[in-house]
Parts: structure tokens; C-alpha cells; sequence
């Protein structure tokens, strides 16, 4: 029983993906060459490809920077109260808004920041929260 676990776990793992790998291992070394990448750990690697899945959500809030607004008007301190109020599932679809993507870059939570910005419409009841991914604006109606 054992030869047939070790077997089939080996078809399983390595024979039967063989082909595809190599495949993949061509293309990604042929856009990144592999003598850059052999300064990373596995995990530090899976980091910069994938970014961080873990967040300090205070953090997040503590390195925000806000234009036409302060960290102690109503309307941003209603947004944090709400914000830390929601499962952490949302949070990450608030990120992926906010940003495009649900997970941290590599370089880490401590140094990445966003800005909440009033647009300073006329009338802000008829105008929708809005994001910037490119540029990590949330503009926050007030």
C-alpha cells in the first residue's frame, strides 16, 4: 500500500503536471530571468508575487493621508466606526476597490498608504463614492 501511495502520489505531484510546469517555468523565466529571483526565500518570492494576506486594519487607517479633510471631521471618523465594524471579507472587497487588488504589495502594510479626498462638490448627496486604483484615492463624499 504504501509503493502505491508513494506512486500515485508521485504521478499526482510531478508526472502528471510535468509538462505544463515546464511550460510555465519557460515562459516566466523568459520574462524574468531566474538569477533575479534566486535572492528571495520561497516564501519572500510568494510575497512579492501574491502581496500580503495578512492586514492590521488600524494600520491601514493609521497611514492614510486625507485631502480637504481631517482625521477628525464627522464624516471620516463615521467611515472608520463603519469600516472596522465590517467582517473582514468586505474589508479585503473595500481594498480590492480601493486599490484593484485585495491583498498588500510585497513591500508591506507599514508602507502602503491611501488618500481619502472631498471632491467638494456642490451637492454631495448626488455624488457616489469613487475610487482611483492607479493612484489609491478614495474620494469620500461628505
Amino acid at each position: 500500500r504504501k509503493e502505491f501511495v508513494d506512486l500515485y502520489m508521485n504521478y499526482v505531484f510531478n508526472e502528471s503536471i510535468r509538462e505544463p510546469f515546464e511550460d510555465f517555468m519557460r515562459g516566466f523565466i523568459r520574462g524574468c530571468p531566474a538569477r533575479k529571483w534566486k535572492m528571495f526565500l520561497p516564501v519572500e518570492l510568494q510575497i512579492v508575487l501574491q502581496g500580503h494576506t495578512k492586514f492590521d486594519w488600524h494600520l491601514l487607517e493609521k497611514n492614510v493621508r486625507y485631502e480637504h479633510y481631517s482625521k477628525f471631521d464627522r464624516t471620516i471618523r463615521n467611515f472608520w466606526d463603519v469600516f472596522h465594524k465590517l467582517p473582514e471579507e468586505n474589508k479585503k472587497m473595500f481594498l480590492a476597490f480601493l486599490s484593484g487588488s485585495d491583498r498588500i504589495p510585497g513591500y508591506g502594510l507599514e508602507h502602503f498608504s491611501f488618500c481619502i479626498a472631498d471632491r467638494q462638490e456642490e451637492n454631495p448627496d448626488d455624488v457616489c463614492l469613487s475610487a482611483s486604483t492607479c493612484q489609491h484615492i478614495l474620494f469620500l463624499p461628505r
